[in-house]
C-alpha cells in the first residue's frame, strides 16, 4: 500500500490529465505520470520538473504495479476506458489502494461496477468510477436534490453547454461505445437500461438564466444513467443535451478545445441542471462553470482527498453520490463550480 500524498495518474499527458496533475499539485499531492506512452511522459516531465515518470502498458500487470508502487491512489485519466479501466482497477487492486476514474464511457462504467463491485469491497478497496462531469457531477447533483428522499419517480439532468470541442480522446471513446452497441442509443427507463434503434425525442430544457430555455436532445445518455441508478430508486433517469452541443460533438471537422487562459480552460461554459421528482413535488440542483474537461479535475481530486482522510460512507465500488455526503462535496468545488442547491 503507498503512503503520503502521491497520487498516481494514469494518462498524466493526456488533455484531462493535464488538469488533474496540475489540480494535483495546487493542492499539495505529488503526482506520479504514468501511461502507455513513454515520450509523451517525457515531455510531460519536462514542464513539470521533481516529477516522476512511470511508462506502463495496460496489457502488462508488472509494469503497472511498477507504475503504482509508492502510490497512495490512482487516478486513470486514460480513455478509452474500455481498454484501460479493468487492467488499472487490477492494479489498484494488487497495490491496495483506492481507484478513481474520469470515464464517460456508459459501458465501461457498468463494467466496472458489474466485475469489481465484490472484490473491490472484499478487499475494503475504493473505486470510484465515472468521477467526472459527466456521471460524478450529474450524480452529486441528483443525490443532493434528492435530499432525505429515499425514492423517486424520475431523473433529468440537462446539459448546457455553449459549445462542445471534443478532444481526440472523446472522439475515441465514442467510437468504441459505438462499436459496442452496434450504433444503438441507450436509456434507462423502468429500472433498466435499453439499447434502442429508434431516433432520440427532440424537446425543449428550461434553464436557469441566462441561458433560458433551449433546443435540446432527449435521452442524450451519458454515465449518469450508470452512476444514479447504482445506489438510488429512481426508474427513469433521463438526460439532455442541447442541441448545438450535440452537433458539434458529432461533426467530424469541429476542432479540438483551445486554451483562453493560464490554466489551459477554453472559453466553453456550461450548466448542468438536475430535477427529481416525487409525485408532484420537484427538487432541483444546478452547477454551472466554464470547461467541462478542466472541471473533471477538481472533482477528482477532491474524491482522492476524501477517500485518502476517510470521509466516505463505503467501500468497494461506489458513484460520487454513494460515497461521499453530495451537498458538502459540490461545496467543496466553490473555487470551480458554481451550485444551487434550490427547493
Amino acid at each position: 500500500m503507498g503512503s503520503g500524498r502521491t497520487v498516481a495518474v494514469f494518462g498524466a499527458y493526456g488533455h484531462t490529465g493535464r488538469f488533474v496533475v496540475a489540480e494535483l499539485r495546487a493542492r499539495g499531492f505529488v503526482p506520479l505520470l504514468c501511461g502507455r506512452d513513454a515520450d509523451k511522459l517525457r515531455a510531460l516531465a519536462a514542464s513539470c520538473p521533481g516529477l516522476d515518470i512511470r511508462p506502463a502498458p495496460v496489457d502488462d500487470p508488472a509494469s503497472l504495479d511498477r507504475a503504482l508502487a509508492g502510490a497512495a491512489a490512482v487516478v486513470n485519466c486514460a480513455g478509452p476506458f474500455a481498454v484501460t479501466a479493468a487492467g488499472v482497477i487490477e492494479a489498484a487492486l494488487r497495490a491496495g489502494i483506492p481507484y478513481v476514474d474520469v470515464a464517460a464511457e456508459i459501458e465501461a462504467n457498468l463494467d466496472t461496477f458489474t466485475h469489481f463491485a465484490d472484490r473491490a469491497r472484499a478487499a475494503g478497496i475504493v473505486v470510484v468510477p465515472a468521477m467526472a462531469f459527466f456521471g460524478g457531477l450529474g450524480d452529486l447533483l441528483v443525490t443532493a436534490a434528492m435530499g432525505d428522499w429515499t425514492t423517486a419517480d424520475e431523473a433529468h439532468i440537462a446539459y448546457g453547454l455553449s459549445g462542445w470541442h471534443p478532444t481526440p480522446g472523446t472522439r475515441a471513446a465514442g467510437t468504441v461505445s459505438r462499436q459496442r452497441r452496434d450504433g444503438r442509443r441507450v436509456r434507462f427507463s423502468r429500472g433498466r437500461l435499453e439499447y434502442r434503434d429508434d431516433a432520440p425525442p427532440a424537446a425543449r430544457w428550461p434553464f436557469p438564466e441566462p441561458m433560458g430555455t433551449r433546443a435540446v436532445i432527449g435521452e442524450f445518455s451519458m454515465a449518469d444513467i450508470v452512476t444514479v441508478p447504482s445506489h438510488l430508486a429512481i426508474p427513469e433517469v433521463c438526460t439532455y443535451m442541447t442541441v448545438e452541443a450535440a452537433g458539434e460533438l458529432a461533426a467530424p471537422a469541429t476542432p479540438a478545445p483551445t486554451a483562453v487562459d493560464d490554466s489551459g480552460r477554453s472559453a466553453q461554459t456550461f450548466v448542468v441542471d438536475a430535477v427529481v421528482r416525487s409525485g408532484g413535488v420537484r427538487r432541483r440542483a444546478v452547477a454551472s462553470g466554464q470547461d467541462i474537461y478542466a472541471v473533471s479535475a477538481p472533482l477528482a481530486v477532491e474524491a482522492v482527498d476524501r477517500v485518502l482522510t476517510g470521509r466516505t460512507r463505503t467501500v468497494g465500488v461506489a458513484s460520487a453520490g454513494a460515497i461521499f455526503d453530495a451537498p458538502d462535496f459540490l461545496r467543496a468545488l466553490s473555487g470551480h463550480v458554481s451550485v444551487d442547491l434550490r427547493p
